[in-house]
């Protein structure tokens, strides 16, 4: 009979121990309770019940099983779910059984009696396995979208990206990729990983800014257990789990000086040694880093090493921010509009020609990722099948209403009228003449709103 689940309330990973020997489940849940969620099971037929109705994400399952033969409870298991990590008990180190398990399909094997640090060792690099397969099963299946048509544009600035990027998938050379947040950097690194020779390898990103500095170093390098007092088993770094494929250093002028120091020597060096390790490990990933400041400058500024600087520096890529390639806002508005058209199942059929004029003289402080999520929120909205100049938000309807065509003529005096002859204009237009409304947005009087129509000789 099944039984009622168990509710984890710490949110750990949960890990199912089946063994006929109360004594032995007892001593795993002693060993694992601190770090897991425990469940166990004194018989194959509950075990199954409980990997059926509960979540589980690792079994540590006894080969030696009374009603069911433990090879047939793994391969039951493998046929419910073959990415559920199973780790085999043993008796005997030199058990057949445990050689015959592992070719189908277990994780891994320990041997009684246990010892409680082997344990939990094998418990979490069992789940380690299983998260790192996941992500590269993920990474695979988003390569249908890190092609070159998704790097959208025809200005002349990203037909430069484009001819860099031609050139150096074909090498593996570390490549730098600079310009402001939102301007699609890390679109860039996944292109070039995609498309050069090292596509069947991971891509491993990493956020240098995004890491407390206490653990950035364990992340790039790995670890070994007690290298620090967390350090309960070993742990492989970026560098080990790009292997032959890109790592991917994003924000790398977050670095402090340390850890730039540990860059730099296994950039030269092409070598790394775990936290706590003695033993140096050949590297052999691509390296390309990304920035939203001027690394230039920081070195200037004694804030980055000029030697790593120009380590990274090899092939530079600069993306231009959005503002400097405005011919590129139609046709990244086309792209992004097909996208959710798709995922909300719109036909949205595209944006009137003075709503595209208000988009296109924004400033886009916020670059690509800004349109793009401006897009997602007008597909996602838009009941009508067509965007107006009505669906923009208010911010891109004022600013982007009088940026273009200012003219930089003439008496200040004039200039200012006009200045405010448009913006009132705009915000009139926005809430469909409603003058109350209006002055509102305004933050004057409706009064002093009607003058100064009456003044820049506006119609009601």
């Amino acid at each position: 009979m099944a039984q009622n689940k168990k509710i984890n309330r710490r949110n750990l990973p949960v890990i199912l121990a089946v063994d006929d020997e109360p004594a032995v489940l007892a001593s795993l849940e002693a060993i694992l309770e601190n770090d897991f969620e425990v469940l166990t099971a004194s018989s194959a037929k509950e075990a199954l019940e409980k990997i059926n109705n509960q979540e589980v994400n690792l079994v540590f399952l006894d080969i030696a099983m009374p009603d069911m033969d433990g090879m047939q409870v793994l391969r039951r298991i493998k046929e419910y779910d073959q990415n559920l990590p199973v780790i085999i008990a043993t008796a005997s180190d030199s058990c057949r059984k445990a050689v015959e398990a592992m070719r189908a399909g277990a994780s891994d094997y320990i041997v009684k009696p246990f010892d409680a640090d082997e344990v939990v060792t094998v418990a979490k690099k069992a789940l380690e396995q299983k998260e790192l397969v996941k992500e590269v099963a993920c990474l695979r299946s988003q390569r249908e979208d890190i092609r070159f048509e998704n790097i959208v544009g025809k200005s002349r600035k990203i037909k430069e990206v484009f001819a860099i990027i031609e050139k150096v998938i074909k090498t593996g050379a570390t490549v730098l990729v600079s310009g402001e947040s939102g301007t699609g950097k890390e679109l860039i690194a996944r292109a070039i990983h995609f498309n050069s020779a090292r596509k069947e390898k991971p891509f491993i990103p990493i956020n240098c800014a995004g890491i407390p500095e206490s653990l950035l170093e364990s992340e790039l390098f790995g670890h070994e257990k007690g290298a620090f007092t967390d350090a309960v088993c070993q742990k492989l770094g970026m560098f080990e789990l790009a292997g032959e494929g890109t790592l991917f250093l994003d924000e790398v002028s977050g670095l402090k000086f340390e850890v730039q120091a540990n860059l730099l020597r296994a950039l030269e060096e092409r070598e790394i040694r775990r936290l706590g390790g003695t033993k140096l490990i050949r590297i052999d990933a691509r390296i390309i880093a990304a920035t939203n400041v001027d690394l230039s400058q920081a070195v200037r500024e004694g804030k980055f090493r000029p030697d790593l600087y120009y380590r990274l520096n090899v092939v530079p890529i600069h993306l231009a921010p959005l503002r400097e390639r405005r011919e590129d806002i139609p046709l990244l508005v086309e792209h992004f509009l097909e996208r959710y058209n798709k995922i909300f199942r719109k036909e949205i059929k595209g944006l009137t020609a003075e709503a595209m004029d208000y988009l296109c003289n924004y400033e886009w402080p916020g670059n690509v990722r800004e349109l793009r999520n401006i897009i997602e929120r007008m597909a996602a909205l838009n009941d009508s099948g067509i965007i107006a100049p009505k669906d923009l938000p208010f911010d891109i309807f004022v600013k982007g209403s009088f940026i273009k065509g200012f003219k930089a003529d003439g008496a200040l005096r004039q200039a200012s009228r006009d200045f405010e002859r448009q913006y009132i204009e705009a915000v009139l237009e926005r809430v469909e003449g409603n003058q109350v409304m209006a002055a509102k947005v305004l933050g004057i009087h409706r009064n002093a709103l009607f003058n100064k129509m009456k003044i820049l000789g506006l119609k009601k």
